[in-house]
């Protein structure tokens, strides 16, 4: 089964493309194999991206937040606790 497909323009600036140019033919591939597999990644990043924003806004909907004081709190903690400081 052959998937129906479409192509993209789009301008890009010299420095991107030759990197793009660069892998490919360290990957042995052509650049637009590396333009598909670099997009494929983007848009996979994003949908995730959007469904973690859209469970966090379910989550803020039903009333399960933090308040602000104790995440201060809790970084405050991490921060002091990554440089060694006691709080002393």
């Amino acid at each position: 089964m052959t998937m129906a497909t479409r192509t993209f323009t789009a301008h890009v600036p010299d420095e991107l493309a030759d990197k793009v140019d660069r892998i490919a033919e360290r990957r042995e591939r052509s650049r637009g194999w590396v333009i598909k597999q670099a997009l494929a990644a983007w848009v996979a990043d994003e949908e995730e991206r959007h469904r973690l924003t859209q469970e966090a806004l379910a989550d803020a909907d039903a009333g399960r937040v933090t308040e602000h004081a104790r995440v201060q709190d809790w970084a405050q903690r991490l921060s002091a606790a990554n440089l060694g400081d006691t709080g002393q």
